[in-house]
């Protein structure tokens, strides 16, 4: 199969959707595969690098034109929907739920969209697990980072200080987001609080954190009281495949401290407060009702050198096993693969997406 590797153009993206090393794996199998030029000197691989692991160099329009699978880390953007192509298939974390116009290109193009964060194993989602985990880890540094003054937050030093309260911050989901974000936030001190709707993923907070975390179920009443008290909150709901619902509404930032801030790790899709929209690295933050909003979409592009190698280490078998048997093939005969199917031959296949935008699906 002939494997195509673009660029990312998202602001401030500098992740890359294969490296050199998975591209020796693949030529091993017989496949080819075109890498753009730059598209991985982000993450450390510059072009070089792929020509000695047998990628061949190829432009954006020509790497779009003959490749059969797209891997990608992003979604294609507006300027990438007249590159694709009918009978393609495009590999990567495509959000769709939030991104109708991206829905209705891949189904006008009748583009196979293969999405990473539905794809399941064992009741696992492997291919956002790594992701999450970075992205969870990141938001109470970005969170800490925002509550300085001179940032437009409260001035509260997040680790607290000698006779000093240090910041209190509330986490909206207990899956792999939550967790690591509960990890480094208890590890730097604060007061940290875990929401989730699932009394089974609150045991396993207690089990792992020794009782450093506190946990609470997640409602209406205790995300108005949690946040009510919290100078730092995390959104880190997940519905694979759909809308993230709303559980933090414009009249709730009133009762929230000023200077505080919002981490919405799930804007992605579509956001768990009411008032987050999606920003970008190069202008992640925004104020509503004297609250920071930090809303960036693609949060481990800051960090791609790790962010790439975990997402690849990830992503390469089911690459390997998608190019080996053919893409109708490999979603006919292997179920993890078909998890991942969210548009084919021009119809939604994924329930939780056609819900979310109120489509029918096939």
């Amino acid at each position: 199969m002939i494997i195509g590797v673009p660029r990312e153009i998202k602001v401030e993206e500098f992740r890359v959707g294969l490296t050199p090393f998975n591209v020796q794996d693949l030529k091993k199998d017989g496949h080819v595969v075109l890498v753009e030029a730059h598209a991985g000197e982000g993450s450390g691989f510059p072009d070089e690098a792929y020509r000695k692991a047998g990628a061949e160099m190829a432009t954006r329009e020509d790497l779009y034109a003959k490749a059969g699978l797209i891997v990608k880390v992003k979604e294609p953007l507006p300027q990438e929907f007249d590159l694709l192509r009918e009978g393609q298939a495009i590999f990567t974390y495509l959000h769709l739920a939030p991104n109708r116009p991206l829905t209705e290109a891949l189904l006008k193009k009748k583009v196979t969209g293969l999405a990473y964060e539905t794809l399941t194993q064992d009741n696992t989602l492997p291919l956002l697990a790594p992701m999450s985990e970075i992205a969870g880890r990141m938001a109470p540094l970005m969170g800490a980072f925002y509550l300085q003054k001179f940032k437009g937050g409260s001035g509260i030093l997040a680790t607290g200080a000698s006779g000093v309260r240090p910041a209190r911050i509330a986490i909206l989901g207990a899956g792999v987001v939550g967790t690591n974000a509960a990890r480094v936030a208890s590890q730097l001190g604060m007061e940290t609080v875990v929401m989730n709707k699932g009394a089974d993923r609150l045991r396993k907070i207690d089990e792992l954190f020794m009782g450093r975390v506190q946990t609470l179920p997640l409602s209406e009443q205790t995300i108005a009281e949690e946040i009510r008290n919290a100078d730092i909150v995390i959104g880190a709901i997940l519905v694979p495949g759909g809308r993230t619902p709303v559980f933090i509404t414009r009249p709730m930032l009133g009762a929230m401290k000023r200077g505080s801030v919002i981490v919405d790790v799930s804007v992605d899709q579509g956001g768990c407060a009411e008032t987050s929209k999606p920003t970008t690295h190069d202008d992640p933050v925004y104020e509503v009702d004297g609250i920071l909003h930090y809303c960036v979409a693609n949060m481990p592009g800051a960090y791609p050198s790790t962010s790439t190698l975990a997402l690849t280490n990830a992503t390469l078998p089911y690459v390997k096993i998608i190019a080996g048997k053919g893409i109708e093939r490999a979603i006919q005969e292997d179920p993890v693969i078909r998890s991942a199917l969210n548009t084919f031959q021009g119809k939604i296949v994924n329930k939780a997406l056609a819900e979310s935008l109120g489509i029918t699906t096939r």
